[in-house]
C-alpha cells in the first residue's frame, strides 16, 4: 500500500472531478427515453395543480360552466 505524505505538484484535482463529471453528466444523458420532455412537462403540472387543488376545481368548475354556455 502507497501512502502520499504530501501531494503532487502534477496533480490537478480540478481537471480530473470536471471529466470525472463529464462523463457521469452522459452517461445520464444517454439513460433519458425519447419521452423525457413530456414526463417533465407533466411533472410540472402535476405539482403546480396538486398545490393548489382547491384553486384548480374551481377554474375546472368556471370553464366547465363558460363552455356549457356557449
Amino acid at each position: 500500500m502507497t501512502t502520499f505524505t504530501r501531494f503532487d505538484a502534477d496533480t490537478d484535482f480540478v481537471s480530473t472531478d470536471t471529466a470525472a463529471l463529464a462523463s457521469h453528466m452522459g452517461h445520464c444523458a444517454s439513460k433519458r427515453s425519447r419521452f423525457f420532455g413530456l414526463q417533465a412537462a407533466l411533472e410540472l403540472a402535476q405539482s403546480a395543480v396538486f398545490s393548489r387543488m382547491v384553486t384548480a376545481a374551481v377554474l375546472a368548475a368556471v370553464l366547465l360552466a363558460v363552455a356549457g354556455l356557449i
